[in-house]
Formats: C-alpha cells, structure tokens, sequence
C-alpha cells in the first residue's frame, strides 16, 4: 500500500491553479490533474532530448502542483506518473503547445517501453491575446461556410506557395475576399486543436485529415503554419485579420473523445497515462464509434472543457463552437442525454461561454444518443432533418409537409425558449457528399479509404440523373446545374441559419467519396482552377456560373430582413396592418394550403409568402425592420407546372428576382408577373419573387449588417 503523500514539503509547492504550464517572471507553474497517481515526476526536457526530474511533492484538491524557478518560455516538458507505467512521459493536457504530434506507435502502445524521444511533449509559451474587438453578428444575420484550415488554401494560385494550406494562407487577402463577395459572417473551421492520428489509423500509414483526434485541447496544431513553432501567434494574426473583415471565427470542437484509440489498440500519450478512469468511459461504453470516449461525468473534465472553451474565447478570439457529437456532452457516464448535465449547464451558465455562438452536432453514434431539438435556450443545432427534407424534396420524394416546416425555421424543433436561429440550415457538410456530388452520385465511392467501401453513410438521398459521376452528355450536366442551383437557393432563402460547405460554391467534388476524413490530397483540397484569374462577367465554367448563382443568392438575402428573421412566425396579422398573416402557404392553384393538400404524398410545388411589414428580428442597434413582401416557390417536379401566383391581398403582380433556371440566377426577364393569372412554370425550378402591394410602404428598414466587399 503507497505511503501518503506529504503536503507542503517542496521548497517551491507552487499553486494548484491554474493548471498547465503557468509563466511568470520569475519561472513557471506546473500543476496536472493524475487521479491515483503515488507519485508524480515533472520532466524538463533540453534541447538535446535530456530530462531533468523534479518531484511534484504537493498536491491539493487533488491536483499535483509546483514551482520552478528559472524555467523560461520555449522549455518542453512531460509527466511521469508512479503507480501506473512510468516509462510513459505523458503529455500535460493543458499545453498550449506541442513540439510534434507525431508519436511511435510501439513504443507508445507497449507497456515498459519508455518513450521520451517518441512522443509529443508540451512547451511553455509565453501568453498570446487576440484584440477584444469582435464582429458580433446577431444570429438572424449570420451565414456561415465550413472549411478546413489546410484544403481551403491549399491549391489556391493567389495565395503564395509558402502560405498555402496554413492559417496565414485563410488570412489572405484573397481569401478574405472571396469569403466578403459570398456575404459570409462567420467561417467554421474544422478542428485546429493539435491532433494526432488515432492508432487504428497510424498502424495502416494513414492519418486523420480532418482533425477529429485530438491530441491537446489547448494547443493550436502545428501543422497549419507556416513557420514552425509560430502556430500560436499565426492563429491569432488570422482571427485578427478575419474580425477585420467583420468575419467572426467558429471552431470545430472535438471534446467527446481524443487521438489515445479505443481497447484493440490503445496508446499512453496524455490523459490514459495520467488518469483514465477520470478522463474515460470505461472499456465497453463506447458512444463515439472511437473509443477513448471522454466522460463529462467528473469535476475533472467539466473544468478542462470549460477552460478550454474559455482559453480559446477569451485569449484568442474565437467567437463560437461548433461541438462534433456533442449529445456525448451530455451523457454523463454514457447514460442517456440530459440538456441539463453538469457539463451543457456549466456551459451555457458560464459568463464568457453564454456570449459566443454554441453550435451543437445532437447525435452521437448510438441511437440513444440523438438528441435533434433537444439541446438547451443557448444553443444552435446542426438540422439533419432539414438537410434530409431538402435533399428529398428535390430528389422527387415525399411530398412538402416536412419541407414547410424546414422552409420557415423549424419550429416544431425549437419553439419554446429558442428562434429559428437555432437551426443551422444545411445540405453539405465535410463528412456526406459535396453540393456536385449530391446530383451526381447515387452511391458512395469510398475505396480510395482503404475500408474496402465499407465507411461512410449509405444514406445518401442523392440522384445522378442518368449517369454515375463523371460524364459529358450536356443534358444530364444541365440537370445537374440545376439541381445544385436549387439546393444552394433553398438553403440561402430558408428562415435559419444556412451554412455552407467551402467549395461547393465553385462546384468541388470528391469524386463521389462521402467520408474523406483520410484524404489530404486533391480529393478534398478545394480546386480554385476554374475560377480564379477570370473577370466576373467571365461565366465560361460550370464554377463560375455557380460562384456567380451563390453570390447572388446571399446578397439577396443579406439586403433582405424578411428571409432571416430572428423569431418564428405566428400567423398573426401586424397590428394596424390590412389583417394578413405573416406567413401563408399556397398550392400551385394559387389558393391557400388545405390539410389534405400538405397531406398529399405526391405533391412537389410549393409557395410560401413573407409579409416584410412584419418582419420578425431587429437591427444591431435595436430598431425595428420592415422590408418587401416575398414569394417563394418551389417545384421539384421534372415536367413543367401551370401554375397560378396568389392574389390580392398577397401581390398584385410579383417580380422575379431570382430563376434557377437561368445559370446565375438572374431572370431572363424581369418583368412582373401578373398574379391570379395562370403561367407556365419550368421543371425543377425555384422563383423568388418581389410581391408588389398597394398597401406596402415603399420605404424598406435593411439589416445594418458589416459591409460586404466588392460587389
């Protein structure tokens, strides 16, 4: 049985807080959670990969703490943990830096065999801040595009070689452009905590391009700058420089489990050295189709979380969190979920975390854990059951009752204490097809993963119109321009927050792989060929028709307060007004939806008008906003529709202002439309149409949005 530990017997104790590596001008802080431990050895490393032990004799709250004078930003360092494998030097789970995340598998995984040398060690650094000054978008005004750091830039011919693929690379003024053209307010970035490849993958030769295997919650990974060891100061220049460009900066959390591998194959780098059963799930409750799933069940990991979150908010500038299976979050101890769990609600109570944009993915890898519409007030959800209705819809299935609810906010998902704000709205993602791949692949073609075409989703809800991929007969290309057009205007002019994948917006494609998570190369780097050094009235490709057609359809919405409204509509009349609801859905007969109609399974048009004196949302400065009356409609049928647009009160005539038939979306005529008269509609169309009311006020109140760049 180990003797006690003694308390207060070192000459330096040092503090228990804050944990990690501490800098001051007199040395450093180290203190490090190792539940059980007997004993614990701080390893400072030199340059020439020597360790010098020091003893961590205190230990308070459970925590292991001391001083070390003399230690000075830029020294490594590790733990060694008696009562467990001391021949493991194990990484410091509050690092805010790490000289490599590249680690030797047998060592790593093989009890005794000791791995200084072999495997990721912190580095004290000296504290970064990012300037206070923040965009601050409302959420009824955002439009967000998910990109990885490294595919985004890195085959991008304006972006200097030496800057491509890294975060001075996203920082570039073409980028940052290309990003204001698209009216975008904030940019989701796939996991920049530092990561490492799971073992499961290493073994095979393989690694984790997107990032989902992290290796440090507080450190930036280092392979996205372009100057070894300034990944730290690169990051914040990048946010510094995006929040500039009135672009706020989302990240892909990954805090449900970590790079360390599951029971076939586990691996002593960090958190299963110092404390496993605090930091894990035990083996065999395995939530995350991972393993190493994290518990946030102890005091231990709510505090790490919530420091994490709190560090890249407050330090680096980060204005929200996107959580990769975040219904784990709330399954403490792997039970079922709870909105309320000690994590969510130190979360959403904490006075930094409450400020920022949280975005939750609801589900996990088990059924029990989906948890869509069930997340708390401060949260936002990724909508699969959006992106699922759109996909069908246009795909010819099922009919438009689950479509109208998606249309207008979703609210039998988040009324009560939430708005439509609260679901993201979207059709692609970086795990699932591209925009291009969902009209052009009905089945996944994952082979390049070395799964043998086992991974990824066979849900795709995906059509190809004639052929499988590639191909060059122009009608089955036309179709599919379309299609794409379709989509990407249904996810824009939805009430929500739209997202979108970076690069669909210049028609990328994975060549029909739905789960590239292993892919660093160009089946997942964005191809900017087609469209960069062309002017803009230079549509001679399929990605500058489409780039052109996305462009337009966000700056539609953008100058438009009556597509992104911040509350749910009611049905109601505006007080004062002529009596007409807010929101009114009508058939193809240009008459008002009847319960047998949305009960129809077989009905593939519909209309939706927004009132724009009623508009649901206010501008950044408070004041109310009215805009024009809108019409949308939608018919996803191949063959063309008589259709018949509503009447007075709704619009004596209606102007279009964006056709998808046309390649960019603008109208090849602009002249109004006559309403209760009957007209001709293409197949596989989406109009938006400008109501024109004798009792509409002319003067319209638009969103005081940031400015959007060149136009």
């Amino acid at each position: 049985m180990p003797l006690p530990v003694p308390s207060g017997s070192s000459p330096f104790p040092g503090e228990p807080f804050p944990l990690g590596a501490t800098l001051t001008d007199r040395g450093v802080n180290f203190a490090v959670v190792a539940d059980g431990a007997q004993a614990v050895d701080l390893c400072l490393v030199d340059a020439l990969g020597s360790e010098q032990m020091v003893p961590m004799q205190d230990r308070r709250y459970g925590i292991w703490h001391t001083f070390v004078p003399g230690v000075r930003a830029g020294q490594r360092y590790g733990y060694r943990v008696t009562g467990r494998d001391r021949s493991k030097i194990l990484l410091d789970p509050y690092a805010r830096r790490v000289d490599t995340t590249e680690y030797d598998l047998m060592a790593a995984s093989a009890a005794g065999v000791d791995t200084l040398g072999r495997v990721p060690l912190a580095v004290v650094v000296e504290q970064v801040r990012v300037s206070p000054a923040r965009p601050a978008i409302p959420w009824e005004h955002s439009i967000v595009y998910e990109a990885h750091v490294a595919g985004l830039t890195r085959l991008h011919p304006e972006v200097p070689s030496a800057l491509r693929g890294t975060y001075a690379g996203i920082a570039h003024p073409a980028v940052i452009e290309h990003l204001q053209r698209l009216h975008v307010t904030a940019l989701e970035l796939l996991p920049v905590h530092a990561h490492a490849a799971e073992p499961e993958l290493h073994a095979t030769g393989r690694r984790n391009y997107w990032g989902y295997s992290t290796l440090s919650y507080f450190a930036v990974h280092p392979g996205y700058s372009s100057v070894p060891g300034q990944e730290l100061a690169e990051f914040a220049a990048m946010v510094e420089t995006l929040h500039a460009a009135d672009i706020e900066v989302i990240l892909d959390v990954v805090y449900n489990h970590t790079c360390e591998g599951g029971s076939g194959l586990p691996v002593d780098l960090s958190w299963r050295g110092l404390a496993p059963d605090t930091y894990y799930l035990p083996a065999g409750h395995d939530i995350t189709g991972t393993g190493s799933t994290v518990d946030p069940k102890s005091l231990t990991v709510v505090r790490m979380i919530t420091d994490s979150l709190r560090y890249w908010a407050t330090e680096l500038g980060v204005d929200g969190f996107r959580f990769d299976l975040a219904s784990v979050l709330g399954r403490p101890g792997g039970g079922p979920f709870d909105s309320g769990s000690a994590l969510l609600t130190a979360i959403a109570a904490d006075p930094v975390l409450s400020q920022v944009k949280l975005i939750a993915e609801p589900w996990d890898a088990t059924g029990e854990g989906y948890a869509v519409g069930r997340f708390g007030a401060q949260w936002a959800e990724w909508n699969d059951r959006y992106r699922d209705a759109v996909r069908d819809f246009w795909r010819g299935v099922g009919g438009v009752r689950d479509l109208g609810y998606r249309l207008s906010g979703s609210e039998d998902l988040y009324g009560g204490n939430r708005g439509p704000w609260a679901s993201v709205n979207f059709v692609t993602a970086h795990d699932g097809f591209t925009l291009r791949d969902i009209v052009s692949y009905e089945q996944k073609h994952n082979e390049a993963n070395g799964e043998k075409n086992r991974d990824g989703t066979d849900n795709n809800r995906s059509a190809n119109y004639g052929a499988e991929g590639a191909t060059s007969d122009p009608e089955i290309l036309a179709v599919r321009a379309r299609q794409a057009r379709n989509i990407a205007a249904t996810v824009l002019l939805s009430t929500g927050t739209p997202m979108l994948l970076g690069g669909d917006e210049i028609w990328r494609t994975q060549g029909g792989n739905n789960n590239a998570y292993c892919q660093d190369n160009a089946v997942s780097w964005v191809d900017w060929s087609q469209v960069t050094n062309r002017d803009d009235d230079d549509l001679g490709t399929e990605a500058a028709r489409m780039l052109a057609f996305v462009r337009r359809t966000t700056g539609i919405r953008r100058e438009s307060p009556a597509l992104h409204q911040g509350e749910f509509f009611e049905g109601r009349a505006p007080v004062g007004g002529d009596g007409v609801p807010d929101l009114v859905w009508f058939s193809q007969s240009g008459r008002q939806m009847t319960d047998a109609d949305w009960f129809d399974g077989q009905r593939r048009t519909l209309q939706m008008w927004l009132d724009g004196r009623d508009v649901r949302g206010h501008t950044t400065t408070g004041a109310p906003m009215t805009d024009h009356s809108w019409l949308l409609v939608l018919h996803a049928d191949a063959d063309p529709i008589e259709l018949t647009l509503p009447g007075p009160p709704y619009g004596e005539a209606y102007t279009p202002v964006l056709d998808t038939s046309g390649p960019t979306g603008e109208p090849e005529d602009p002249s109004p439309l006559s309403a209760g008269v009957e007209l001709t509609m293409p197949g596989r169309t989406l109009w938006l149409l400008r109501a024109h009311r004798t009792s509409e006020e002319d003067d319209v109140t638009t969103p005081d949005v940031p400015p959007s760049g060149n136009d």
